[in-house]
């Protein structure tokens, strides 16, 4: 496997889905107008953020929608091989990835609904419900929210007889006295702290399957550590929401926020500006991810622009906040460095360290 094809041939095609997401936020940026004679207003700079924003009765509230991808499937597999079942990880997964895009637009998540979508209702059979329900449940809990309810269809023909497709929304609120995290407060001079990633979170499952099958031993196959290739693989992911929390609350000056999942640190540059995103230091690369990028034979670039390599989230804030940032992080548990700043120029992300550089037509999602 070589480049961004290795990614391609898994399944996933960023420059295809890109282009249909656009042609959706078009007809989306048209429906604007329709909640205003409901007393609510869509805040359209926050369209191709993370979560959308909106005001109603003088309360500002982000919305999103987000699917784990194929990482139940890692799972389901892991356990057919170990008999160990880790569907608590995967319901916790799911979580993570709806409430931390919901915290990137400085909404703090307090309702998440739950969509379980069975091939066949023999699924529920077993252990692995029980789970999946009990790692969601403490995902909500981290995450300060309610588990409000959800959907649960059986949809045989569409999802296979022995899979999940799990997703989830969530509404959350912006504190009083802030403004929504939408990239405008940018300026040159902030800083960018990366906070450290768990490992695979919900990002670059298909790769890491494509890597299993060309695997003698496959996801049995032991990492240096002695740890196996699936059990790395289903380590639970990063909830950043207590983090931004803690910001928020402490009135540090926070600019902006990016969940780093699809397009690697392409994220970085995830804001609608003109500007360059300098890193001059990176958090530690998990061994599971570094070995998923050797395996499908990843160049230093594709990796960065396909996985998180270690970096699950970005802060940007006010110069000479960064290390206060990293101090609240630490006080919390989570492993954060001052990895750049914010300059004048193009828009581009510029990674020192590895030597690579991704221009602005490598992340178009508006």
């Amino acid at each position: 496997m070589s480049g961004p094809s290795a990614y391609e041939r898994a399944g996933v095609d960023y420059d295809t889905l890109d282009a249909a997401k656009r042609t959706a936020l078009a007809a989306a940026l048209s429906t604007t107008s329709f909640p205003l004679a409901r007393g609510a207003r869509l805040d359209d700079a926050s369209r191709g953020e993370p979560a959308v924003v909106v005001e109603v009765g003088g309360v500002t509230l982000g919305f999103v929608l987000e699917c784990l991808g194929t990482k139940s499937t890692i799972a389901r597999a892991y356990e057919e091989l170990s008999g160990v079942d880790r569907f608590d990880a995967i319901g916790y997964d799911t979580v993570a990835a709806v409430v931390n895009d919901c915290c990137c637009v400085g909404a703090l998540p307090f309702v998440v609904n739950a969509y379980f979508a069975t091939g066949s209702a023999s699924w529920y059979a077993g252990s692995r419900h029980a789970s999946l329900v009990a790692g969601w449940r403490r995902a909500c809990a981290d995450s300060g929210a309610a588990w409000g309810g959800g959907e649960s269809p059986t949809l045989a023909g569409l999802v296979a007889t022995d899979g999940i497709d799990l997703a989830g929304s969530a509404v959350g609120r912006v504190p009083d006295g802030v403004a929504p995290l939408l990239g405008a407060a940018l300026v040159p001079g902030d800083e960018i702290v990366l906070v450290a990633s768990s490992g695979l979170h919900a990002n670059g499952a298909s790769l890491a399957r494509e890597v299993a099958s060309a695997l003698p031993a496959g996801l049995e196959t032991p990492l240096a550590s002695g740890r196996s290739y699936g059990e790395a693989l289903l380590d639970e992911s990063v909830i950043y929401v207590a983090l931004v929390d803690a910001i928020l609350e402490r009135r540090v000056p926070l600019h902006y926020a990016s969940h780093i999942t699809g397009h690697g640190l392409r994220k970085l540059m995830r804001a609608d500006r003109e500007l360059t995103y300098r890193i001059d230091r990176l958090p530690a690369v998990p061994e599971v991810l570094a070995f998923v990028a050797s395996e499908a034979g990843l160049t230093e670039r594709d990796a960065y622009a396909t996985l998180n390599m270690g970096s699950g989230f970005a802060l940007y804030c006010g110069a000479g906040s960064g290390a206060g940032v990293v101090e609240i992080a630490t006080e919390l548990g989570y492993v954060a460095v001052v990895a750049g700043a914010v300059e004048h120029g193009r828009r581009r992300v510029v990674l020192e360290p590895v030597g690579v550089e991704y221009a602005s037509d490598e992340l178009e999602l508006r």
